[in-house]
């Protein structure tokens, strides 16, 4: 198949004519015709110069930038936009708080939007060919978002009940049609089937003859396997347990095959599309360039050169430079660069240094700091460099320590081991400075010391002194910096001999003459304006005159006048520079450009060059310049020149262009483009191979494998006149300078090294090279390879003019999730509206989507000039994808579309109907060889009343402390000893018979601050056999939010009467309370500051211990308020397990830091220590607001062996102790924690692992031991179910495969294995308790590999909820309810907590192996996204750790959208920062797509007085519109 000869006959297009462009224009335009008429209503602005405030010249803002477009088909897609109604997105845009974020000031930007065009863009852009397909596509955003929908394929997840749909009715908001739209994105189903494990299990049912056979048998049947994964630490025997388990376990497989990339199970792999197009050409051949010439007279070095025209022709101009105008400013002659360079020569080896220990000698690298504007002084510290045979490095000019890509800087000059710059005074004066007048150190550079170069500084050589010129050979010339795509800058160094060829091969390809004048556009310090503006040209004798960067901002122009004013035969150019004298050409009508033979464009290689040119040529061709002068080219900093176009002779065939399909070079293959023109590429050559070359084309991935001829692959050369190596890195060398091209086959095509260019493209027929992109600017998503140039000329297609700046766009990929996705950042206008940008983003996304079949993962809108910038003004894409990453890129405007560009998520889980009983999978476990899933604690004795214990040690030991509560200073102002609590809870018995009226059993409700008080108050309640109710008192100071809760709980409790104190009593009657609620309404008030002083006649005493003794209320971390009844059997049994755990006697002390109202915290303030008679030092967690010192002060002080806390008292101290040490030593002053046996943390919740460990660590120099922290587990069924005792086991740890437990199955892994999830065990099971793990939706048993409901059986479980209205089936439910197979007849408690039972390696107090319960997660908290279960906190954990300014988290699901929430401890103008790098973390980590981005202030997200967060009300709040949130994002 001869692919060429249909590619370049039939699809040809040569030089555009004036008379062709306008026959194509009006071809185009003609079905618009119409419509354009009537829409256009105003003209382009007139170009015009124009000054920024910086001090920089600018051109006018208003003019179009012809750079990323044609007028053909630019006009055409107006046209087509035109032709469209706009309508508006039906996605709600992103909510944001106005005062977050201050625009630019005006005077601060940069209006020009052409101005800050980057000279490493890769030049001009495609000129946006989108005319019809664009008319398509750009319909209304409802159009694409309903189009995108349909295609895909309906979401199989399934909600939780936490994620519920509200219902509002028939209309829908706009945000419910939102999450209609995003819940419906393509997900695949998969159906799992076990057919062989089914029919086992056929097999095991049809054998059982009876299931209560089964049962009995099943304890003796169940097998004991050793539990791999699970860390063997006992306290006994240590050496020999490990010594058994060592004997025990199975050898372990090697550590590789616990972290293998487990990808290919995770990823949903596309399938292969048949349509694909694939390379069909033969192998290709490599091309040869023409033979090098040899020259009779060619000097055997440079500096050899310089020396005879510095001798020979020293008043012959060398370099002119200009002034800002574009004037000249100074003429250097060959004779002033020769003595120049000679001084600074001999200055370097002679001067600096003594004549034994001299600072530079031959060899070493050194820094040329020069800028632009002062070429002539570079190039004297150039030459010189060379002569004195030091070695050169150019770099750029810092211009403050904080310079975007100054650590790579410093990277370079550190692996070239550089330790001195040359500079100019000037340029020295303004580089920054510290307050003492040194050269500050700039971020990662290394020690420099600075030299200054101006003439007056050097010395003259003495008349013997002559510098060593020796003949070219390998050793390294110079040095030039080259950045890569990950922002590394590394030096490419070129040997001596390389400079000389290349100097020669670019004399031959240019035919270069001496005496011939060139003008030099390009930065004189690398690349081809070093090659030819410095190099070449001195070897040939050429008046270079150099026009600076900063000349061309202020006049466009200058260039063009230099070529007719000194009529010069070359020049040097970018398709940057030909735009703007195209633009500001009708100021100049006397120009003439006949004299120019060659115009080299620099950046020619770049396919969207070609429009710059033709553009160029149609302007200036009345003006004398000839078709065949314009040469593009084609460079590399590895290979230096690879291709280039000779100039033809005037009046022959112009090189044929091509027309591609972007969808064909997308898969890497050349497709003529015959059907949708508007997706096509148009490409030019560049020209032959460089003479003395050897070019072919390899694959850019893997291998160097030969590409075919209809293949687009990298160039690679083979030449004498290239780079050598990466300097100081030979790793890296050997893969781009060493390159051994293979065949289909893998064998090696010869001996010959090539160096990998950078350079994607083919050779086409006469061996002309095209180039259609280069690899730095390669995304590869999903296979398929797209140009960032080309996706950078498709958005500003799409009339970015009242957006965004056209010139300051950078487009990159980041890896999330297994793939590239990309990424569009771009400068937006000040006075561009919200609406605006919003509008112009979601149209980018629909042209992007409809040209290059690829979407957009995230487009971010920055102010203007907050983008990093490169030296000469061009957008640093490295710094601000780095900035991107890190949360540090400030947008004003952020959009994701995960939903959209995410399709290799897992497939999801299918739920299997209920086929399979309870009854299978226990037999399915039995076969298996699995234990069933419960534990169960030691035996429980007999139980007393809890008022009676408190009697009986009034009067046996009567003058025994009990209680003493500490201030915030330390010092104990209240203690209680049996006695005296005795007599206050007899006296407050009588005031509550005198005073309230009340019968036995009412309810009342104690108000009091932590403290004795309330414990006298509860034991006065069962003296006098009423209910007592513990709330919390509302805050003084925040009345409004706290006391409707006290309202409620006592409206539910139907509370006869209020316990409380003086201060509260008025605070309950005060103004500020009846602005919030009822005060009249409230009951009998009794202050108990002042009480009767006669004893009550009598105490009461329950008539049986199932009797009610007090109500527990508390809201859960759904949001719910519930309060359980609790029996005197029940306190007293739980009373007795805790005593016989932590082994409490009298002679005890513990301390308690705890919140008293509720749960295991109150049991522990007020009922403990009057049932085990232990010392209780009591420390109100508030009053840690004042000291946080507080409880590690009295740990050490009382030497407490025995400490109950929560989990906020830990985060309290461990936040400040590490943001502040001295605090930290401070408060350490003389303690001591060693005598620290038993830290617990009470929380209804899974134990949290890395605060633990870290707070262990943090303290372990106090003596603090890393085995005394544990943790306890209660919920509201039971409210101690574990809790790490004195005599058991240390606590367990082990590591969970996450993907395993979305399934609800426990895989143990090794830690630090992909996807493992740490979980510490929630300590020891209470004597009495028995646990079980369930399935709770068939209620049956589990075994130790499935996550399942904590089911708990225990003589101190609550009675059940308290209801006023009689629920008695809720209560059933979960205080009353029976497994559906196994044993139908014990009565079983619900927790509501998913956990795991685990039988560890480890022994009990009684010598048998522990088993551990690990607790999960809430099962009301789960959310239930794409049929897996996931657990709010290990997203939030994810989430907390993606950014430095996330202070906490919160998630929840919202119409099977997952909504997170982030509290922004940072600048607000941080907040859009945080949406793109939550939604990465998620994707990453968790395989979800976040719907939701919702970024508030610190202290929004609501927590309980346990420290746990209230999701729910957090949901409701969102849901209600209530959060006041910072910015809100939603991701399409």
């Amino acid at each position: 198949m001869c692919v060429y000869r249909v590619l370049f006959s039939s699809s040809l297009l040569g030089d555009i004519t004036q008379k062709g462009y306008e026959k194509k224009r009006a071809k185009l335009l003609g079905p618009f015709l119409p419509q354009i008429t009537t829409s256009r209503d105003c003209s382009p602005e007139a170009p015009g110069p124009s000054s920024s405030s910086g001090g920089r010249r600018n051109r006018s803002g208003g003019a179009r930038d012809d750079r990323y477009r044609s007028d053909i088909h630019t006009e055409a897609v107006q046209a087509a936009l035109a032709k469209h109604k706009e309508e508006k997105m039906a996605l709600p845009m992103p909510t944001k708080r106005r005062s977050a974020f201050v625009q630019s000031p005006v005077e601060n930007c940069t209006p020009p939007d052409t101005s800050s065009a980057s000279e490493d863009e890769g030049s001009l852009r495609r000129q946006a060919a989108l005319s019809a397909v664009l008319a398509q596509s750009l319909q209304s955003p409802d159009y694409w978002i309903n189009r995108s929908v349909q295609s895909s394929s309906t979401s199989s997840s399934t909600s939780s009940s936490t994620s519920s749909t509200l219902s509002h009715g028939e209309n829908k908001t706009p945000t419910s049609a939102l999450a209609d739209i995003l819940a419906s994105t393509r997900i695949g189903s998969v159906c799992v089937c076990a057919v062989m494990r089914m029919l086992v299990l056929c097999l095991c049912l049809c054998m059982i003859m009876t299931v209560s056979m089964i049962m009995c048998v099943i304890p003796y049947l169940l097998p004991l396997p050793p539990c791999p994964g699970v860390p063997v630490n006992s306290r006994v025997s240590t050496k020999i347990q490990q010594l058994l388990n060592t004997l025990k376990r199975p050898k372990r497989p090697p550590l590789s095959d616990f972290f293998l990339d487990d990808s290919e199970e995770i990823v949903e792999v596309p399938q292969p599309d048949p349509n694909t197009p694939r390379p069909e050409g033969r192998q290709i051949i490599p091309v040869k360039g023409e033979p090098l010439g040899v020259v009779s007279n060619w000097p055997p070095a440079l500096q050899a050169a310089l020396a005879r025209w510095g001798a020979s022709q020293a008043k012959s101009p060398a370099l002119t430079t200009l002034d800002v105008t574009g004037k000249p400013l100074y003429t250097l002659t060959y004779g002033k660069l020769w003595s120049r360079s000679l001084k600074l020569a001999y200055t370097l080896l002679n001067k600096l240094g003594t004549k034994n220990e001299p600072v530079l000698r031959p060899g070493d690298r050194v820094a040329l700091v020069y800028p632009n504007t002062d070429p002539a002084m570079f190039w004297v510290a150039f030459y010189g460099c060379l002569l004195a045979e030091v070695i050169p490095v150019p770099i750029e000019v810092p211009l403050s320590r904080q310079d975007a890509g100054s650590l790579q800087i410093g990277f370079l000059l550190g692996s070239c081991g550089v330790g001195l710059a040359l500079t100019s005074e000037i340029c020295l004066k303004g580089l920054p400075k510290t307050p003492q007048g040194e050269i500050m150190q700039f971020k990662g550079w290394p020690r420099m010391k600075w030299v200054v170069t101006d003439t007056k500084y050097l010395t003259k050589p003495s008349k013997d002194w002559q510098p060593h010129i020796p003949t070219a050979n390998t050793d390294t010339a110079y040095i030039e910096y080259k950045a890569s795509k990950e922002g590394t800058v590394m030096g490419v160094a070129v040997s001596k001999i390389a400079l000389l060829t290349h100097c020669q091969a670019l004399t031959q390809a240019c035919n270069y003459c001496e005496g011939e004048t060139l003008v030099n556009v390009l930065d004189c310090k690398k690349d081809m304006g070093l090659w030819h503006g410095v190099l070449t040209s001195v070897m040939n004798r050429i008046h270079t005159i150099t026009v600076p960067y900063a000349v061309m901002k202020a006049c466009p122009m200058s260039w063009v006048q230099r070529v007719h004013i000194h009529k010069a035969r070359v020049a040097v150019v970018k398709c940057r520079d030909l735009h703007w004298a195209m633009m500001a050409h009708r100021d100049q009508r006397d120009t003439n450009l006949s004299s120019i033979r060659m115009l080299i464009v620099a950046d020619g290689a770049n396919p969207w060059s070609v429009s710059s040119c033709d553009a160029f040529l149609n302007v200036f061709q009345s003006h004398g310049l000839k078709p065949e002068v314009i040469c593009p080219c084609a460079s590399s900093p590895e290979a230096l020149t690879v291709a280039i176009r000779r100039p033809g002779a005037r009046g022959t065939a112009l090189p044929a262009r091509a027309i591609l399909s972007m969808g064909g070079l997308s898969h890497g293959v050349i497709r003529v483009n015959t059907e949708d023109k508007n997706s096509a590429l148009t490409v030019q050559d560049v020209g032959h191979v460089m003479p003395g070359a050897l070019m072919c084309i390899v694959k850019p991935d893997g291998p160097p494998q030969l590409c075919k001829t209809d293949e687009i692959g990298e160039i690679v050369l083979n030449s004498r006149a290239g780079g050598t190596m990466y300097y100081g890195l030979p790793g890296v060398t050997k893969n781009t300078f060493e390159v051994i091209p293979v065949n289909q086959a893998g064998a090696p095509m010869g001996d010959i090294p090539f160096t990998r260019t950078g350079l994607l493209g083919f050779v086409g027929p006469g061996s002309l090279v095209f180039v259609v992109g280069k690899n730095e600017g390669l995304l590869t998503v999903s296979g398929r390879r797209h140009n960032a140039d080309d996706l950078v000329a498709t958005a500003l297609a799409v009339e970015p003019v009242k957006t965004v700046y056209r010139g300051r766009i950078a487009v990159f990929s980041v890896t999330v999730f297994y793939d590239e996705r990309i990424v569009i950042v771009a400068e937006q206008r000040p006075d561009a509206s919200e609406e605006d940008s919003f509008q112009w983003m979601s149209r980018v996304l629909q042209a992007i989507d409809s040209i290059h079949q690829v979407g957009l993962y995230c487009l971010a809108l920055v102010p203007a000039n907050t983008l990093p910038k490169t030296p000469l003004g061009g957008i640093h894409i490295s710094e601000t994808k780095q900035n991107f990453l890190e949360g540090n890129l400030h947008p004003c405007n952020i959009l994701l579309c995960p939903h959209t560009c995410v399709t290799n998520l897992p497939k999801p889980r299918q739920k299997q109907p209920g086929i399979v009983g309870p009854a299978s999978i226990m037999v399915g476990n039995l076969v298996a060889g699995n234990r069933m899933a419960q534990a169960a604690g030691r035996e429980l004795g007999v139980h007393q009343f809890l008022s009676e214990a408190l009697q009986w040690r009034a009067q046996s030991d009567p003058d025994h402390v009990l209680y003493v509560l500490l201030n915030a200073k330390g010092a104990a102002v209240c203690t209680a000893t049996c006695l005296q609590l005795h007599k206050r809870a007899e006296k407050i018995t009588s005031a509550l018979m005198e005073r309230g009226g009340l019968n036995t059993g009412d309810n009342v409700v104690l108000l009091y601050p932590p403290g004795i008080d309330l414990i006298a108050a509860f034991y006065g309640c069962l003296y006098a056999g009423v209910i007592p109710v513990t709330v919390r008192p509302p805050h003084p100071q925040n009345l409004a939010a706290t006391l409707p809760t006290v309202r409620m709980i006592m409206d539910v409790s139907k509370a006869a009467c209020i316990l409380t104190t003086q201060p509260l009593m008025r605070i309950l009657r005060s103004r500020e309370a009846a602005a919030s609620v009822n005060v009249k309404t409230w009951p009998t008030i009794i202050d108990t500051d002042d009480l009767p002083r006669r004893r009550p006649p009598q105490l009461y005493k329950p008539p049986t211990a199932e009797m009610l003794a007090y109500l527990d209320f508390s809201v859960s971390t759904t949001g719910m308020l519930t309060g359980v009844k609790m029996s005197h059997s029940a306190i007293s049994t739980l009373c007795r397990s805790i005593k016989l755990q932590c082994e409490l006697y009298s002679s005890r002390q513990i301390a308690i830091c705890l919140d008293p109202y509720c749960g295991l915290g109150f049991v522990q303030w007020c009922l403990s220590s009057v049932y085990s008679g232990h010392q209780s030092i009591l420390i109100p967690p508030m009053e840690l607001e004042l000291s946080l010192p507080l409880w590690l002060s009295t740990l050490s002080q009382y030497k407490i062996r025995d400490t109950f806390c929560s989990y906020s008292v830990m985060e309290s101290l461990h936040p400040v102790c590490i943001i502040n040490l001295c605090v930290l030593l401070t408060c350490a002053r003389g303690m001591n924690l060693s005598c620290v046996r038993s830290c617990v943390v009470i929380a209804e919740e899974r134990p949290r692992l890395a605060l633990t460990q870290s707070f262990s660590k943090l303290f372990k120099d106090l003596g603090l031991s890393p085995r005394a922290v544990s943790t306890a587990f209660g919920s509201r069924v039971n409210l101690a179910i574990c809790l790490q005792g004195t005599a058991g086991p240390d606590p367990s740890t082990v590591y969970v495969d996450m993907k395993s437990l979305r399934h609800d199955r426990v895989r143990l892994v090794e830690r630090g294995a992909p996807q493992s999830l740490p979980l510490m065990e929630s300590g020891t099971i209470l004597p009495g308790v028995r646990v079980i793990i369930v399935n709770p939706e068939t209620r049956g048993p589990l075994g130790d590999s499935h996550l399942g409901e904590i089911w708990v059986q225990s003589p101190h479980s609550s009675s059940g909820y308290y209801t006023i209205y009689g629920e008695e089936s809720l209560q059933a439910d979960h205080f009353n309810t029976r497994l559906s197979f196994g044993e139908p007849h014990t009565l079983w408690a619900r927790t509501g907590y998913l956990g795991f039972v685990k039988r560890t390696e480890l022994l009990g107090s009684t010598g048998d192996r522990h088993d551990a319960l690990f607790v999960v997660g809430q099962l009301d908290e789960t959310l239930e996204l794409r049929g897996l279960r996931y657990h709010p906190i290990d997203i939030e954990t994810s989430v907390s750790r993606a950014h430095r300014s996330i202070a906490e988290s919160a998630v929840f699901t919202w119409t099977n959208l997952l909504v997170v929430v982030a509290e922004l401890a940072g600048s607000e103008q941080e907040a859009l920062d945080l949406v793109p790098l939550v939604t990465n973390v998620v994707l990453e980590e968790h395989h979800l797509i976040v719907g939701v981005v919702v970024i508030v202030d610190p202290g929004v997200i609501p927590i309980n007085s346990r420290g746990e967060k209230q999701r729910m009300h957090l949901r409701d709040s969102f849901l209600a519109d209530q959060l006041d949130p910072i910015y809100v994002a939603y991701n399409m």
